[in-house]
């Protein structure tokens, strides 16, 4: 069954410089949501009501009825509709007076296709127009939550920055049509705060799994010993998260007995030997895999040691798959006779009951500054490569803690990862 997801607010590009804190952090990852096709608004151009389409299936394609009325004064010499779309979107076939721009990924904005097509007619006042034919939009296999924004403009709203050399359509040319019996769009209308633009939260009917795997250490008492867990979204789709929300958080609790000397990158302590680790987008790519690697210390032997990996209780409604959200790290002291059990696999003993998610009460803190993971489309995400090099010094002497302050390590990590973030930069794609 489709998972249906809130509506989310388009912000402009501008909004990434008006605020400091928490208000920047959220206006950057709304600017990766929907992306601005133009810089200001085009001053009597009104975009009509778009509705995002019900029933959507991967392999699928829906048309999208774009009317928009010139509200201005006078006549208009040309007017450019331009269609982006997340990367489980597509444009079919475009006609010959639209251009295709691949946008790479960049900050908080995933990467997208952009349509931009150009009318060269004129467009009088007080008239709804519409293209004679409507642009349909392909699903994508790994199409779950995307956005598909629209605009009008009085210019050529071509995106600027980390596209792709344009590639024309090969259909034939579509021009602008009257279209009478359509309601004019006024400015400042309730369907949409920027009258030139438009975007739509598109759901899939989809799912995507979501995994953890353990992992099984042996040593001595005073040896360090390398820990490697995953987290791999085994999809089909990809998963685009709401507004300022993480895809996931993965939680990873060491084994009773060791001392953590090194901290991968992408990880934040919350906890005497717990660790939050994030992903390296907001977003979380169809087959993505990404690994957290820690140095542990072996400082005694201690009977039945044993830690985990676990998905945080953060809402996955596209998660049907609970059993493998949960993972065992085990520990072999050599010896000593101690062994923490069977371990290292993704499900089976180390999977928990119900919704499979551990209760942390909160989403947790995100490290996605700094070097480690690295994600990409349908690739592997390695993490852990550079992190902290100094010692923590968490004994892990219990196998278990109290409750963790989640809720004070995302305050934390909001305003230490990305509070400070207020004007957005480009950056180089990380695919």
């Amino acid at each position: 069954m489709p998972h249906t997801a809130p509506d989310r607010r388009t912000l402009r590009r501008t909004a990434g410089v008006i605020g400091a804190g928490a208000i920047g952090a959220v206006a950057v990852i709304s600017l990766g949501a929907a992306p601005a096709l133009a810089a200001d608004p085009a001053p009597g151009l009104v975009l009509g009501k778009i509705a995002p389409p019900e029933g959507l299936k991967p392999g699928g394609s829906f048309d999208v009825p774009v009317t928009f009325t010139n509200t201005g004064p006078a006549d208009l010499g040309k007017v450019w509709i331009a269609y982006s779309v997340t990367e489980g979107l597509s444009q079919a076939e475009l006609p010959s007076n639209c251009l295709r721009y691949e946008v790479s990924s960049f900050d908080e904005a995933p990467s997208r296709s952009d349509a931009v097509c150009e009318f060269d007619q004129t467009v009088k006042p007080g008239v709804v127009y519409a293209p004679e034919t409507p642009v349909t939009i392909k699903a994508l296999d790994r199409a779950l939550y995307d956005d598909l924004s629209v605009s009008v403009a009085n210019y050529d709203a071509a995106p600027s920055e980390g596209a792709s050399t344009p590639v024309r359509g090969i259909g034939p040319a579509v021009k602008l049509v009257e279209r009478p019996d359509a309601p004019a769009a006024e400015p400042g209308s309730a369907e949409h705060e920027d009258w030139d633009r438009i975007s739509v939260r598109v759901t899939a009917d989809s799912t995507a799994d979501f995994q953890v795997t353990g992992a099984a250490l042996t040593g001595k008492v005073g040896e360090t010993v390398d820990l490697r867990a995953k987290f791999t979204n085994a999809g089909p789709g990809w998963v685009l998260p709401e507004l300022g929300a993480p895809s996931t958080r993965i939680l990873i609790k060491m084994p009773a007995g060791t001392e953590v000397t090194k901290t991968d990158g992408f990880c934040n302590k919350v906890d005497t030997g717990t660790y939050e680790c994030g992903t390296a987008q907001a977003w979380v790519e169809a087959a993505y895999e990404g690994t957290y690697d820690f140095k542990l210390k072996i400082t005694k032997a201690v009977a039945g040691a044993k830690g985990s990996v676990a998905l945080n209780g953060t809402a996955r409604p596209f998660d049907e798959n609970k059993k493998n959200d949960k993972a065992a790290i085990t520990l072999a002291v050599a010896g000593s006779g101690s062994t923490g059990g069977a371990g290292g696999s993704t499900g089976g003993s180390g999977s928990t009951g119900g919704d499979g998610s551990t209760s942390t009460g909160g989403s947790g803190s995100s490290s996605t500054g700094g070097s480690g993971s690295t994600g990409g489309t349908g690739g592997s995400s390695t993490s852990g490569t550079s992190g902290d090099s100094a010692v923590d010094g968490d004994l892990a002497s219990t196998g278990s803690g109290p409750a963790l302050p989640l809720a004070g390590a995302a305050a934390a990590a909001l305003a230490v990862g990305t509070g400070t973030v207020v004007v957005m930069r480009r950056r180089a794609a990380r695919r």
